[in-house]
C-alpha cells in the first residue's frame, strides 16, 4: 500500500448507496416516472447518451438540483483543452459522476480541470465496454485480450489520479492491487439471474459482483423495463445487503 494511501471519498456507505439506475429510456418523461417510481430506493441515476439527446443534460441539472446523486455518462474524449472544458461545465452542473474514456491525455486534462474547479466530482475511467470481448478488440486493433487491457487502462487511471473507472464485475477481483482503495469499480453488465443479457458480453448477477469486490453497480433494463421498477430495485439492494 503506497505511503500516500487514502480511502477513496466516492465509496459508497449503504447497500443502496451501490445501486446505480441507468434511465436509459426514449424521454425525460419516461425517465422522469421512473425517477418518481423509484426514489428513495436507489443510490443514483445514470444519464447516459440516449437522454442526452432528448433533452436529458437539463434533467440531469434539474435532478442534481432536487438532491439526488446523478452519474452524467459521456464518456469524454477529444484534445485535452476540449476535455478540460467539458469537465469544467460538468463539474458546475453538480454531478456526482462522469466518465472519461481511460486514454492517459484525457484522464490528465480531465484530472487538472477538476482540481481546479475544487467540485465535489468522480471522475471514472472508461476501461473496455461490457458489450466487447476479446474479438471485438482484434477487430478493433488490439493484439492482447480484455482483461490485459482493463488492467493497463486501471493502472493509468490511478496514474492520473481519477476517482475511479468503469469495468466488468468480471475484471474487478483483479483490479484491487492495481487500484489500492483510493479508486472506486462502477460495473455494467449486472444482470439478475434470469434477466435476458442483451448486448452484453461481460456480465455477472448482483451477488457475484459484490463477491468480486465491485463497489458500485450499474443496473439498467432490469429495472427500467420491469412492470414493478421500485420493487425490482429494492430486490437488488436486498441482494447486494446479503452479500456484503
Amino acid at each position: 500500500m503506497p505511503a500516500d494511501f487514502s480511502p477513496s471519498p466516492f465509496a459508497p456507505a449503504t447497500a443502496r448507496d451501490r445501486l446505480i439506475v441507468g434511465l436509459d429510456v426514449p424521454t425525460v418523461d419516461e425517465a422522469r416516472a421512473i425517477v418518481r417510481r423509484t426514489e428513495g430506493a436507489v443510490g443514483t441515476y445514470k444519464i447516459g447518451m440516449q437522454l442526452q439527446f432528448a433533452g436529458g443534460l437539463e434533467f440531469a441539472r434539474e435532478l442534481a438540483e432536487a438532491g439526488h446523486s446523478i452519474f452524467l455518462d459521456v464518456k469524454l474524449l477529444d484534445i485535452d483543452n476540449t476535455v478540460a472544458k467539458a469537465v469544467e461545465n460538468i463539474a458546475r452542473m453538480g454531478m456526482r459522476f462522469v466518465t472519461i474514456h481511460a486514454y492517459p491525455k484525457a484522464m490528465a486534462a480531465a484530472v487538472d480541470a477538476l482540481a481546479a474547479s475544487g467540485a465535489n466530482l468522480c471522475l471514472l475511467g472508461v476501461t473496455v465496454l461490457t458489450s466487447m470481448d476479446e474479438d471485438d478488440l482484434h477487430a478493433a486493433g488490439y493484439a492482447g485480450s480484455v482483461p490485459d487491457l482493463v488492467r493497463v487502462r486501471a493502472a493509468n487511471a490511478r496514474a492520473t489520479g481519477m476517482g475511479g473507472i468503469v469495468c466488468s464485475p468480471q475484471e474487478v477481483s483483479d483490479l484491487r492491487e492495481v487500484l489500492g482503495e483510493e479508486l472506486v469499480t462502477v460495473t455494467p453488465g449486472i444482470r439478475p439471474a434470469g434477466s435476458e443479457a442483451g448486448d452484453q458480453k461481460r456480465i455477472m448477477t448482483p451477488t457475484d459482483a459484490i463477491r468480486a469486490g465491485a463497489d458500485y453497480l450499474v443496473v439498467a433494463r432490469p429495472i427500467v423495463m420491469a412492470p414493478d421498477p421500485r420493487a425490482a430495485a429494492e430486490a437488488i439492494v436486498a441482494e447486494i445487503e446479503a452479500a456484503l
